[in-house]
């Protein structure tokens, strides 16, 4: 659905994205991830026409993005950073302006007015000036703007920007049912929410990709070894040294040590056929401890996403 294929863009002797190649296909929500400058948004100008890139080529239903940039247009609703809004316009003029400038004909503009405004639950608000709405209805009618003209593609730019805990919620859950529909390529360095919307990431770093495939899978592919907390209760100093005996175990530490009570990292650097928690379980009914505790520690995406764009990795 989407083809980017080598895409540079330079300015001047600086490369913002340097040979970037992705497909994305109909009906994925795509997580396009990156710190800060790392050349999220202009790949989001480059696919939405907004911009040329120095080399490479982007097509969208194999149009292309220089030579049919109006044809791509009608297919993507594009939500920037910071919405398109003029805000001396009530909500309801506005989303009838923006639906003229999309050539929607005069006898369909009052249905696709009420179902954008009813999907972007914007019902009780379509009186207002926009200048008097809270940040998150402006992004929903940021939202509306985008999904007026039914466009198959969402390409939303840091949507939940500037939004309090509550907003960002109600933006996400309305993401992920326009999700049920829509292909939709989802810019963001928040990683809570693209775990929460997205079936794919895209990691980008200093213009370059350095990941992708599915949240879960690049978690599991990250993780070469184990780490088990455990809470036992016994002997500490015995403990340990049991602990430590395990096979292919690297090392041991105290985390906490209350009265009887003793809290331990145990940490095996290469995964192994059998499951560290049974060997661990194994030990403390051989001994015949007492076992309080015990979980996996687990790496999340945001850890995979550090590792992968630390500066270090590219000093």
């Amino acid at each position: 659905m989407i083809e980017v294929k080598e895409i540079q863009k330079k300015y001047g002797d600086f490369k913002a994205l340097n040979d970037v190649s992705f497909n994305i296909e109909k009906g994925e929500v795509v997580g396009f991830l990156g710190p800060n400058g790392a050349g999220k948004t202009t790949m989001m100008k480059i696919i939405t026409c907004f911009m040329p890139p120095t080399s490479g080529y982007v097509k969208v239903l194999g149009h292309d993005t220089i030579e049919s940039s109006l044809e791509v247009r009608k297919l993507i609703g594009y939500l920037p950073e910071s919405a398109p809004l003029y805000t001396e316009m009530e909500v309801s003029e506005y989303l009838r302006f923006i639906a003229g400038m999309r050539n929607i004909p005069k006898s369909k503009i009052d249905s696709q007015y009420r179902k954008v405004v009813e999907i972007c639950g914007l019902s009780e608000k379509v009186r207002m000036p926009i200048e008097t709405l809270s940040k998150g209805y402006k992004q929903r009618v940021g939202l509306a703007q985008a999904l007026i003209h039914e466009p198959e593609i969402l390409i939303l730019d840091e949507p939940t920007s500037g939004l309090d805990p509550n907003q960002i919620i109600e933006i996400r859950e309305l993401i992920k049912k326009l999700g049920k529909e829509k292909t939709i390529i989802l810019s963001s360095h928040i990683l809570p929410e693209v775990s929460a919307t997205c079936n794919r990431v895209i990691i980008i770093n200093r213009g370059q990709i350095v990941a992708e495939g599915e949240p879960d899978k690049l978690v599991e592919a990250s993780q070469s070894g184990e780490i088990v907390h455990v809470k036992i209760e016994g002997p500490k100093a015995t403990i340990e040294k049991a602990l430590s005996k395990i096979k292919d175990v690297t090392n041991v530490g105290l985390l906490e040590d209350v009265e009887k009570m003793s809290v331990f990292k145990v940490t095996r650097k290469e995964k192994s056929k059998s499951d560290l928690r049974k060997d661990i379980f194994d030990a403390v009914v051989k001994n015949k401890w007492v076992l309080y505790e015990m979980n996996s520690e687990e790496k999340s995406l945001e850890e995979v996403f550090i590792n992968l764009t630390k500066e270090e990795k590219y000093k």
